[in-house]
């Protein structure tokens, strides 16, 4: 089949190849019928090039297209051959000044904030980076695909709109010049002409909807019978396998459609009726055609034309421009028939792949020529209508429709300017939005059906249209012409009514007896408010900059207000309110009974409006111009009045039937996002109809309203309220409506908004801040959430910052916070109009406790507050009124006789806020008064008057002093002293000015005796406390000393055990400091033995640690690790074959162990992990949730720590105390040695040759026979430790080699040991990396874990087969001392020595039963080291690339040299001259000093551990001469050579037996690769400082499966730098039998199972470890405020912080990953079920 497949396609081919590009040209430059003749040409190759079978073939058909078809057609366009034609128009053409690169999906983009004219300017990184932006204030985002660079647009940028790069080409000229000048008549004729067949034949076949025939000119004569099954938009595939489903969804997803048949028609047919079969019962079922192959062969054509006159275009503008021409060109049936409008239109018809063409062909040829652009910007606007509604009907995201080019528009001034004046742009755009709103009740708002997810979407897609209307206001006109204004005002007719269908939509009653059944619909309204809430205050801004257009457009609000306050009266029952004097008439009603609405956008637009007049002075200027005399205040202030009335009943608990969805409502109303349009708007409204009322009835419509009327109305009504026995709910929610109505006066008297009060924007924003930081110090992005952004996303707050906190640094974890500075506490006021109930309780409570720590008086005053704007200045009456003083004296009057009435403290609270707050303004007034003013604030006079006959109440200053020593109220004592002191001064004040003499009164006088009791009481207070401090103190220490005699015996004992214990934190004992300390050989330092007692964490029994007692345990962990690893790409292929007995020094994969330290009886650890593992398989199957270990893998946590464990190692006694052979009266030298341990091998190797020729039964018989030889060793451990060895060894087994547990298998002892050596190896690179010295620095759980897995691992030979042991102990010294047996052996390159030293080591005891011919362990042990260091040596020298460089050499002729160079001149000779020469002994010896250095550190840990020697104090200290110290430590001559020259006899034939293997000779011939020492530390890879690097990166990653195709998730290997397309179907593959996402996969080759990863899109780090574990963690980048931006949110500029990094670099080292993640899925439930192998 193949062959046949083949052959065809060569024959197709060869007919194609020979058809030529020049010729067809030519006889279509003769041609008088051109598009005929064309037409013929692609009807005749077109199906024979694409299409031909069931599966694309994209490279050949490029290849053939470009051949046969776009040859000829780039041969006619130039005249010449296109290869020279190109670079010569290229070459005429003047580059553009306009970047216009189009963004990839996933490209960093970079957005000015200091000087983008909006958010949606953005440069590339090319342009930001040659650009003045670079020092400014910038946001840094990743694209979405579309959009392009508009770097040269000189109306995008408010200065350095070129960067470096595109600046050169603006100098020459700046007016516009026709670019048709570089191109020559013919030329220009010729594109005419061509262009014009070949876009029409283009948007032809892409809008052609017929799948049976083609387009008249396209028929071709012999008509094929092929088909295909079109399958669009989704992933219901037929019959065909998971993984061609996942390829048909990926592939639909990516391109719109996908074929998934490919035969004749009935094949085809068959499958469209099974797939419309399967999906008709969806809510929208799959679009399927069967489309006959040249159809989408004549389209597949069509996309790549279009791409290729992009191309094209790309060469000359003048190319571009004519292209332009064709494209807007008329057609012939007149309206809408011009190419670029037929393919708009038909744009919701088209499939994604095509969308996105024809918008990239746009963007690069419409979008890039100025005068062109503007006349598509005419089209698309006058279509407008229709392509939204095309796109709210179809099923594409926003980016793929042609409606998003709006962005690309409407942004650009001038156009939305003459888009506005000519095309009526803003009325288009409201009107088209309120036509896909028509659902309005009868009142005509608008009314919502429930929020269906259906619902959502549609409106989700409804809602872009706000979007466009803020773009086109985006940028505000600085001059108006007529014309401007008159379409403007027109626009803002149409917005308002819209506004009028939104004013009381979705109202509220409030809902008594049984709770609201069903919650009504509240989401969509509050959406749409949210969508508005910008483009109703540009409207503002737009409006506040023409006075004009102001006047007008108040004047229009209001009248639409006044429409639908119409009948506001009506039905209404009218009432006349009378309280102290005063009567205002008004209308009955009761907010807890009647309709509310939260939504009154009128109201507020107007309120906004109102507040301009004040900010621009025209109601100064032009009053007889204005309404304000038409105001009727009560009509104004009603339904806001009513809408906060309404939240304070909800805040007094009076609407809890009402259900969540008012709850919801009430919190977005007062929710920073929609709070500008909302509730601000709303106080500013009763703000301005307090302005122009009399307060005293302002008051009295208020407490009508909150209806509290009758309590302050009539007398001793709350006296009579308290003593009926009242409801208590009734009480409670009276006092709540109370406190809510004087805050709610606190705030109408409040004046920080710009055109309120004499105030700026940025004091604005700075009070904000304030109260923010009041409460806590917070970060920078906590606090951006806080404040309202504008519509450019700025919220203002970097400039004034500074001003009021400073910034603290971040540490390693957490991020910089903004702590308040001290002088700005003073503007700190408790009742902010913007805290929220839980903000202001913590912010008081914050604020006090700051006072008390600085020792000041702890009442919070109210703030001075700035004068009120002159249109408001009335409202500072409200504050002194007589309704206002009626009400602070009825509250003041409850205070003080507290039981008779019902009130609360916070009331209180409020009323001396309020007094406060008029105190504050008649000092201020007095403090500014001049001489012919009058101070008509007198305040201070009214509240010193007693009230009138018959009541003859006292005066509010009497009461606050009867109150200032009022036991109950202790917390306002500051407060009221603050008043009063307050009161005093403003009345010296007054008489210094002599305005009015004030009768005398004695509260000086009062104060002033009370405030010296008051310090004298507190004094008595203090020293008492004091004395009853020290009298309790006294009595504890009496207790602790009779405690310590009683129990004396028990603290002498303690004081042992913790000298016992210290022992193992590695402390000198007095005995060995005196004399040298050395941890082997014959001068090994002589440790006397300490008892080690520990006690167990699961039953706290205390147990010494003894051979032959039960075992205890540590919980431990190990894992196969790669940090040491120089080489990743190896694997073991068949694990149950491998033979691990030599490490190579790449050391690929390791077995690394780790622990908690935390220590339990064996039994009892038996006993929790069988609970563990019961209570998992209890646990039915389906209810299993992943957890964070796997019991199945012998993981468990910590019992103590919940650290993750899957092992215990036992706690052992030293091991040369168990097998106590310290015996060195004969000395045999190394020579001796190894004469005596070869012949002992020679005897045990004939005795298995016995043994297997007599093929007896295996151990016995070998035993007896060696008995005489052998004396049989007695395994001194007891019964449980012998257990616990096996279960250490069998997991160490398991993990290390990644099979079934088997613990007879001789490779167990292997990876015992390997695993001791590789824990200390990476534990002492740590440690070097640190520069920290070797020994007692390292954390007690890293402590006692070596000591363990040392003494382990020396023990483990006792339960293994020993003819085993004694085999690898063989095999290991084979490798250096050559035998006839052992054949076939790694090479000394090949070998890591300190893995290769730890083997021998710990092997050797099982040579030797017992004791005999007198070569004891310790010597065997020096010997060994010797020996292996030896070798190591000369591996060294054999690689070590010492370059013979001028450095100063400071001793060239010492001995340590001269040994040197002898010794390497005597490698030469045996290597046969093969080494190069080296002259320079100092060199030599420096190389071998560096590259022995860790290898002696190492051997230096494992001796210490293994016999415990302590460590001498010079080890302890980093230092110089560290070389020195250790060789003095291992017992090994300073100059190393002396070894060679001690032993030159044994060690000449064992050097040249080392030089002469073979695989030497092939690496010094150059002919492979060796590790050179020392051997460089691991580290994660190099990240650029600057993060936009990476994003770029990874924008230029392509996944590389699916053919070109943008990564969505592309995620960077911090361990090997690889990038990875994460998440995605594209890049799974299979593990193990399961499929897993390309970052799993890549873990198992590159950390054995464990990774690190950055996600480069989310800026997140994420740990994996196996398939099924796996978190997120913080990533290394921060941004200046020292906070990280995951998810990349924000988009401040992220830059490296090098600490972070390192702490992550850390954590790998010391292999904490997997724990780390254990630990976070602990913390985190969520992360558990996340599928961790898919990414």
């Amino acid at each position: 089949m193949a062959s046949d497949l083949e052959t065809e396609v060569q024959a197709i081919d060869r007919s194609l190849l020979e058809c030529s590009a020049e010729e067809v040209a030519l006889k279509w430059l003769q041609a008088t019928d051109l598009p005929k003749e064309v037409y013929q040409h692609l009807a005749h190759y077109v199906p024979r090039i694409y299409c031909r079978g069931p599966n694309p073939a994209p490279q050949r058909e490029d290849m053939l297209a470009q051949h046969v078809l776009l040859g000829p057609m780039e041969w006619y366009l130039c005249g010449e051959d296109p290869a020279l034609g190109f670079p010569k128009l290229e070459q005429a053409n003047k580059p553009s000044h306009l970047c216009g690169r189009v963004f990839k999906v996933g490209e960093p983009t970079y957005s000015c904030r200091d000087c983008a004219v909006d958010p949606t300017c953005v440069l590339c990184m090319g342009c930001f980076l040659e650009s003045i932006h670079r020092e400014h204030r910038y946001r840094m985002t990743t694209s979405g695909g579309g959009g392009f660079c508009d770097c040269g647009d000189t109306e995008a940028w408010k200065e350095g709109p070129y960067c470096q790069k595109h600046e050169h080409s603006t100098t020459e000229t700046q007016e516009e010049e026709d670019p048709l000048v570089h191109l020559s008549e013919d030329m220009i004729a010729r594109a005419y002409n061509i262009f014009a067949i070949v876009f029409q034949y283009a948007v032809d076949i892409l809008t052609w909807e017929k799948e049976n025939e083609l387009p008249p000119g396209l028929e071709i004569v012999e008509k094929s019978d092929t088909y295909y099954c079109m399958l669009f938009n989704d992933e219901k595939a037929v019959n065909c396998t998971q993984k061609e489903a996942i390829g048909f969804a990926t592939t639909v997803d990516r391109d719109g459609r996908r074929s998934v048949r490919y035969g004749d028609f009935q094949y085809c047919d068959q499958a469209k009726s099974v797939i419309v079969r399967h999906t008709s019962r969806q809510t929208k079922p799959l679009k399927v055609q069967v489309m006959h192959s040249s159809i989408v062969a004549h389209q597949s054509f069509g996309l790549k034309l279009l791409t290729w006159l992009g191309n094209i275009i790309g060469y000359s503008d003048g190319l571009r421009r004519i292209l332009c021409q064709v494209g807007v060109q008329e057609g012939p049936d007149g309206e809408n028939s011009s190419l670029v409008d037929k393919l708009m239109l038909s744009d919701s018809k088209l499939w994604k792949g095509a969308r996105s063409v024809y918008h990239q062909l746009f963007m690069s040829s419409l979008l890039m020529d100025l005068k062109y652009k503007k006349l598509f910007a005419i089209r698309f606007a006058r279509n407008y209508e229709r392509l939204q509604n095309d796109f709210v009907k179809d099923d594409h995201d926003r980016e793929f429709s042609i409606a998003d080019l709006s962005v690309q528009i409407f942004t650009v001034p001038s156009l939305a300017r003459m888009l506005i004046t000519e095309e009526n742009l803003m009325t288009t755009i409201i009107r088209t939005f309120m036509d896909h709103l028509r659902h309005l009740d009868i009142q005509g708002r608008f009314q919502f059906e429930r929020y269906t997810a259906l619902q959502a979407f549609k409106f989700r897609r409804v809602q872009s249209l706000i979007l466009d209307l803020k773009y086109v206001l985006i940028s505000k006109p600085a001059d108006w012409s007529d014309e401007l204004r008159h379409k403007f005002l027109d626009g803002f007719d149409v917005f308002l009514e819209l506004l009028k269908c939104m004013q009381g939509m979705d109202p509220i009653t409030r809902q008594v007896g049984q709770h609201i059944e069903m919650e009504p619909e509240w989401e969509a309204a509050f959406t749409l408010q949210m969508k508005l809430t910008h483009v109703i205050s540009m409207m503002q801004d737009w409006c506040a900059l023409d006075e004009k257009v102001l006047i007008e457009a108040y004047k229009k609000c209001l009248s639409v207000l006044m429409q639908c306050h119409s009948g506001f009266a009506d039905g209404e029952q009218a009432i006349s309110l009378k309280i102290s004097g005063h009567s205002v008439d008004t209308i009955r009603y009761c907010v807890s009974q009647e309709k509310v609405s939260i939504h009154l956008p009128v109201s507020r637009l107007l309120a906004g409006l109102h507040v301009l007049l004040s900010k621009s002075e025209v109601a100064y200027k032009f009053p007889e111009l204005l309404p304000l005399s038409e105001l009727s205040p009560p009509m104004l202030i009603e339904h806001p009045l009513r809408c906060l009335v309404l939240c304070a009943q909800v805040h007094a608990g009076m609407l809890r039937r009402n259900g969540f969805s008012l709850v919801n409502q009430i919190y977005y109303y007062h929710n920073v996002k929609c709070r500008r349009e909302m509730f601000d708007k709303d106080i500013v409204m009763l703000q301005t109809g307090a302005s122009m009322m009399d307060p005293n009835h302002f008051l009295m419509i208020m407490l009508s309203r909150f209806e509290l009327y009758q309590i302050f109305s009539i007398p001793d009504y709350g006296k009579r309220f308290n003593t009926e026995s009242t409801n208590k709910d009734i009480v409670q929610q009276n006092n709540t409506l109370i406190e809510e109505l004087l805050y709610l006066i606190i705030m109408i008297v409040e004046r920080f908004s710009p055109g309120v009060g004499q105030v700026n924007a940025t004091d604005e924003i700075k009070r904000e801040i304030i109260h923010q930081l009041s409460i806590r110090p917070m970060a920078h992005s906590e606090l951006v959430k806080a404040l309202p952004e504008d519509e450019n996303r700025e919220t203002g707050m970097e400039s004034v910052i500074e001003a009021v906190a400073c910034f603290k640094k971040p540490g390693l974890t957490g991020r910089g916070l903004y702590e308040l500075k001290a002088e700005c506490t003073k503007y700190f006021n408790l009742y902010f109009y913007h805290f929220s109930r839980a903000e202001q309780s913590k912010a008081e409570e914050a604020q006090r406790k700051l006072r008390r720590q600085n020792r000041e008086d702890a009442a919070l005053p109210p703030p001075v507050l700035p004068p009120f704007c002159p249109l408001f200045a009335s409202l500072i009456n409200i504050l002194q009124c007589d309704v206002m003083l009626c009400i602070t004296g009825t509250i003041l009057q409850w205070a003080v006789e507290h039981n008779g009435y019902a009130w609360s403290e916070s009331m209180l609270q409020r009323v001396l806020h309020l007094i406060g707050m008029a105190l504050q303004e008649e000092r201020q007034h007095l403090e500014s008064v001049n001489e012919e003013n009058i101070v008509t604030f007198t305040f201070t006079q009214k509240i010193s008057r007693p009230g009138e006959a018959p009541s003859n109440s006292p005066s509010i200053l009497a009461m606050l002093e009867t109150l200032q020593n009022a036991s109950h109220l202790e917390v306002h004592k500051d407060m009221i002293r603050w008043i009063l002191k307050t009161f005093n001064a403003i009345k010296k004040l007054r008489e210094s000015t002599s305005m009015s003499p004030v009768a005398e009164t004695e509260g000086t006088i009062m104060e002033e005796s009370s405030r010296d009791k008051d310090k004298a009481e507190r004094k008595r207070k203090a020293e008492i406390a004091r004395l009853r401090r020290e009298k309790i103190m006294a009595q504890m220490s009496e207790m602790q000393r009779h405690f310590i005699d009683e129990n004396k015996e028990l603290f002498q004992q303690t004081l042992e055990e913790l000298d016992t214990s210290t022992s193992r934190a590695l402390d000198n004992s007095p005995t060995a400091s005196d004399t040298k300390l050395v941890a082997l050989g014959p001068e090994q330092a002589r440790v006397p033995e300490q008892r080690q007692v520990v006690t167990c964490i699961l039953c706290q029994e205390e147990q010494e640690v003894k051979v032959d007692n039960r075992a205890m345990v540590f919980a431990a962990f190990v894992q196969r690790s790669t940090v040491l690893s120089k080489n990743r790409n190896k694997v073991i292929q068949d694990p149950e074959k491998y033979d691990p007995t030599f490490m190579h020094p790449d050391r690929s994969c390791g077995t690394h162990t780790g622990s908690c330290g935390h220590i339990m009886h064996a039994h009892c650890w038996q006993r929790y992990f069988d609970a563990v593992q019961a209570k998992e398989q209890r646990r039915q199957q389906r209810l299993r949730v992943h957890k964070s270990y796997d019991v199945e893998n012998g993981e468990f946590l910590c019992p103590l720590c919940e650290c993750l464990s899957n092992t215990v190692i036992p706690l052992l006694p030293p091991p040369r105390s168990v097998f106590n052979r310290l015996d060195f009266s004969r000395q045999p030298n190394l020579a001796q040695w190894i004469r005596t341990v070869s012949q002992q091998i020679k005897a045990l190797s004939i005795l298995r040759d016995q043994e297997s020729a007599t093929k007896r039964q295996e151990n016995n018989s070998f035993l007896i026979e060696t008995a005489h030889l052998l004396i049989l060793l007695r395994n001194p451990y007891s019964e449980s430790i012998k257990e616990m060895l096996t279960t250490f060894g069998t997991a160490a087994y398991k993990v290390g080699l990644k099979v079934h547990p088997n613990e007879e298998d001789p490779r167990v002892p292997i990876m015992c040991w390997g695993s001791c050596a590789y824990t200390i190896q990476t534990i002492e690179r740590i440690l070097a990396d640190e520069d920290k010295p070797l020994f007692g620095h390292l954390p007690c759980r890293q402590n006692d874990c070596l000591t363990s897995l040392t003494r382990f691992a020396a023990a483990h030979w006792t339960v293994s087969s020993l003819s085993a042991v004694q085999g690898h102990f063989c095999t290991l010294l084979a490798s250096l001392v050559p035998n006839e047996k052992n054949g076939n052996l790694p090479c000394i390159l090949d070998i890591d020595m300190f893995h290769l030293l730890v083997s021998l080591v710990l092997s050797f005891p099982a040579l030797h039963g017992q004791d005999f011919s007198g070569v004891s362990l310790g010597s065997g042990e020096l010997h060994i080291f010797h020996l292996v260091t030896m070798a190591h040596v000369v591996q060294i020298l054999l690689t070590s690339s010492t370059e013979e460089n001028g450095m100063d050499q400071e001793n060239p002729n010492g001995e340590e040299e001269i040994a040197v160079l002898s010794l390497y001149r005597f490698l030469c000779q045996y290597t046969g001259s093969a080494l190069k020469e080296i002259s320079s002994g100092w060199h030599l010896w420096r190389s071998i000093k560096a590259g022995i250095m860790p290898f002696l550190r190492c051997s230096a840990m494992f001796f210490h551990y293994l016999n415990g020697v302590p460590a001498p104090s010079e080890m302890q200290v980093s230092g110089a001469n560290q070389f020195e110290h250790l060789c003095s430590y291992l017992s090994l001559p300073s100059n190393l050579i002396c070894l060679f020259q001690e032993n030159s006899k044994i060690m000449n034939t064992l050097v040249e037996s080392w030089c002469n293997n073979s695989e030497v000779k092939r690496y010094l011939e150059g002919k492979r690769q060796a590790i050179s020492y020392a051997r460089e530390s691991n580290k994660l890879i190099d990240l650029p400082d600057d993060y936009s690097c990476l994003i770029n990166q990874a924008s230029n990653f392509s996944c590389p499966k699916s053919g070109g195709d943008k990564s969505r998730a592309p995620t960077l290997c911090l361990v090997c730098g690889t990038m990875l397309c994460s998440q995605s179907y594209c890049c799974q593959t299979e593990l193990e039998g399961e499929d897993v996402g390309a970052c799993t996969a890549h873990t198992y080759t590159c950390g054995s199972g464990v990774g690190i990863f950055l996600r480069v899109r989310e800026c997140q780090v994420l740990f994996l470890a196996g398939k099924t574990k796996g978190c997120f963690y913080a990533p290394p980048y921060l941004d200046d405020y020292g906070e990280t931006d995951q998810g990349l949110r924000r988009g401040n500029p992220l830059h490296l912080c090098k600490e972070r990094f390192k702490k992550i670099q850390k954590l790998w080292q010391q292999h904490s990953i997997t724990e780390e993640i254990g630990n976070a899925q602990e913390a985190n439930q969520t992360l558990v079920g996340i599928d961790w192998q898919h990414l």
